[in-house]
């Protein structure tokens, strides 16, 4: 996998470690961290670990360790918090609600 990075990009900056973040897991290709601006408690966030924008600018295996690590913070959610369900989202561009342009995945327990 190649690497990329924005030296702005505060995703880039997370998994760098230059800004703090309450890290869940990490594998090659994804971080995994708590959402600073959670919606509900137990919100996480999967980012990739090269900077890439969104989902079309993924290679086949990035997009797929982006969802394998997903199904594990939502197994992590669930044993932990116990939601009536879990919301994926994952946005591409600000028309769908993007706001942080390094591509992500939100995992977060509903009630």
């Amino acid at each position: 996998m190649k690497e990329k990075r924005e030296d702005n990009c505060v995703f880039c900056r997370i998994v760098r470690g230059e800004l703090p973040a309450t890290v869940v897991f990490e594998d090659e290709a994804t971080l995994a961290f708590m959402d600073i601006g959670s919606v509900n408690p137990g919100h996480m966030l999967v980012a990739a670990k090269p900077h890439v924008a969104n989902l079309q600018g993924m290679e086949a295996e990035l997009a797929g360790a982006m969802f394998r690590s997903a199904a594990r913070a939502a197994k992590a959610i669930e044993a932990v918090f116990r939601p009536a369900g879990i919301s994926v989202y994952q946005a591409n561009g600000a028309a769908a609600g993007q706001t942080v342009f390094h591509a992500h995945i939100h995992v977060l327990p509903r009630w």
